[in-house]
């Protein structure tokens, strides 16, 4: 089996798909913190960073909150605002 290749497909929803001005982008980041320095340097504004932090970030199916966490290539990352229901 060989490693996946290229970069990370990344989805935004809702309020993160505001904030940054699109619902999806392609990235080279390493890790979920480079994603988010990243976003936040794409959509110049600088609420998006207030956004992305109350986010959660779903690594190929799996949330994690650790900016550290990396990010596989040619993989997936979801970014959820919390979302209010019943």
């Amino acid at each position: 089996m060989t490693a996946a290749t290229g970069p990370v497909r990344v989805r935004l929803f809702a309020g993160a798909a505001e904030a940054v001005g699109t619902d999806a982008v392609t990235s080279g980041a390493a890790t979920v913190g480079d994603l988010v320095e990243e976003l936040v340097a794409a959509s110049g504004e600088a609420t998006t960073r207030d956004v992305l932090a109350r986010c959660s970030f779903l690594v190929a199916g799996r949330r994690t909150d650790d900016p550290g966490h990396a990010l596989p290539r040619g993989g997936v990352v979801d970014v959820l605002p919390p979302f209010a229901g019943g």
